[in-house]
């Protein structure tokens, strides 16, 4: 069949030169070039999440790198009459979050007990009374009292020992503040005979003993309801060396020779033993008054130093871990993917040999036979080196065997380019995005193992005298009282969920950042 053509007439004035009065020629740019980071930096910002990774990161490097600092407590510290006591952000809250407390539920006898504490002192350690419900059992119904507790007001009264130079000087102190520190001691030998615990300066009031009855350890009363208080009693002219405040109550006050005056303090071998209300002898001592941010552990330990010196020791480890790995095996990947052959087989074979090597075998090891020598840290830190590089390295190797059939590798060689220079020069740097992305997602790892190392006993980083402590040792000590003060475990795997979490988010925006494919794109 017979093609027709077709033919469409064109208007002459459409064939005219649109710039017919002008040269035409390239035209400036109107922008400014963008370099590699802040192309890099553009995409990266992109990325939401990784922002708020890098983000977290920068808050839990200044918590780790300042808290220590700002804080009245030291990583050796500890004080065993504040043992697990709740975090509290201020010496001055009472608020019912975050301030000591917590609600709590007794029997009558214990309800008293701290009852009692805030009754002598004015320091209450119950705050708030919510009522109480009969709770039936196998043995019969009791009645429970539910309270808010206040965790350290709860530790009232001790016994100390002083020199007769420092009691005169708590002394003065009370003389200047006005707060009463030092309390009447107590009937030792009433105490005997109706108390079963004779050595707890809190029971200043007369109690019931009887095993046998539903009333054992309760608050005897008087025909007003008021305790029925156990002080010991003399004339201050014998114990003359007591010259300072006085409890409401304290015939003493008005005569002091009275043989019904409260006695603050007994002779005792070594000084003179002294009752005082611990929060203020506490204050007295330290300058502030009790106060821990995150609570204390099970050992008296202030939980926000430990966990500021735990984030900071899991940093710096996996920080110098991931730098010497990254070090090591860019040297020993770039030397396979550069000279490939028999040299990269025989390397191969000796990365799969150490890949093949347990590390948990590796860090047992090291720590039984290393750690004598270089230390537990430094026991620890070869463990992750000696296999650690082997997944730097194989990056490495890819990155070279992609780049080094390149154009621009091939021109610079026939150019004369040594071996050094094209390998730092124009093989290694389009290869570096790729390396820091592995380096950065090395370190969760590293902070992962180790504090599941520590965690389980293999290595103990408890070296609070010098400052070395590991979040894993807070999570084991913490354990056995996760039901009782979780919050002793609460704040060192909050710290170590946030630092896994945002390094790899971190980790994940680095890796779009410095992909080359997306060099110059906007998405």
């Amino acid at each position: 069949m017979e093609k027709i053509q077709t033919y469409t007439e064109i208007p002459a004035e459409k064939f005219t030169f649109a710039q017919a009065d002008k040269k035409l020629g390239d035209k400036k740019l109107q922008t400014k070039p963008v370099s590699y980071m802040r192309d890099a930096w553009r995409r990266f910002a992109k990325n939401k999440s990784s922002i708020v990774g890098m983000v977290i990161i920068a808050v839990l490097l200044l918590f780790a790198l300042i808290a220590p600092m700002v804080s009245n407590y030291s990583i050796a510290y500890n004080d065993g009459y504040y043992r697990n006591v709740l975090p509290k952000v201020s010496a001055h809250a009472d608020g019912g979050f975050w301030d000591g407390t917590k609600r709590y539920e007794s029997n009558l006898a214990t309800y008293q007990y701290n009852y009692a504490i805030g009754l002598e002192s004015g320091r209450l350690a119950v705050k708030d009374f919510y009522g109480t419900q009969v709770v039936a059992s196998s043995s019969g119904s009791s009645v429970l009292y539910s309270y808010r507790f206040d965790t350290y007001n709860a530790v009232g009264y001790e016994f100390v020992t002083l020199t007769s130079e420092q009691l005169n000087a708590l002394q003065e102190y009370q003389n200047e503040t006005n707060i009463q520190v030092i309390y009447p001691m107590l009937d030792t030998s009433t105490r005997n005979q109706v108390m079963y615990n004779t050595t707890d300066a809190n029971y200043w009031y007369k109690t019931v003993i009887d095993t046998e009855s539903p009333n054992n350890g309760q608050a005897v009363l008087d025909e007003n309801g008021n305790y029925i208080p156990l002080y010991l009693t003399g004339s201050s002219t014998v114990y003359n060396l007591y010259n300072s405040l006085r409890i409401a109550g304290d015939p003493g006050i008005e005569d002091p020779t009275s043989e019904d005056s409260y006695l603050y303090y007994r002779v005792v071998q070594g000084g003179y033993r002294v009752r005082v209300l611990y929060y203020e002898y506490y204050t007295y001592i330290n300058g502030f008054e009790p106060c821990h941010i995150f609570g204390a552990s099970a050992s008296g330990q202030d939980l926000f130093t430990l966990v500021a010196a735990g984030t900071r020791f899991s940093l710096m480890l996996a920080v110098g871990v991931a730098v010497v790995n990254l070090i090591i095996g860019a040297i020993y990947g770039a030397i396979e993917g550069f000279y490939g052959g028999k040299l990269d087989l025989f390397m191969e074979r000796i990365a799969d040999i150490l890949n093949g090597v347990p590390f948990m075998v590796v860090a047992v090891l090291f720590n039984m036979h290393l750690a004598a020598t270089a230390g537990v840290v430094g026991a620890l830190l070869f463990a992750f080196v000696l296999t650690g590089w082997i997944g730097t390295a194989a990056t490495v190797r890819m990155q070279f065997y992609r780049f080094k059939k390149q154009e621009y590798v091939l021109a610079a060689k026939t150019l004369g380019a040594r071996d050094r220079r094209l390998i730092m020069k124009h093989i290694f740097p389009n290869s570096l995005g790729t390396i820091i992305t592995s380096a950065a997602l090395y370190i969760p790892s590293v902070i992962f193992s180790e504090t599941s190392l520590s965690y389980l006993g293999v290595i103990s980083l408890n070296d609070t005298s010098n400052g070395i402590i590991s979040l894993g040792t807070l999570l084991t000590a913490g354990q056995g009282a996760i039901s009782t003060y979780p919050h002793i475990v609460l704040f060192p795997a909050l710290v170590i969920a946030l630092l896994m979490i945002s390094f790899n988010l971190f980790g994940n925006g680095l890796r779009d950042a410095f992909n080359p494919s997306l060099r110059g794109s906007d998405s």
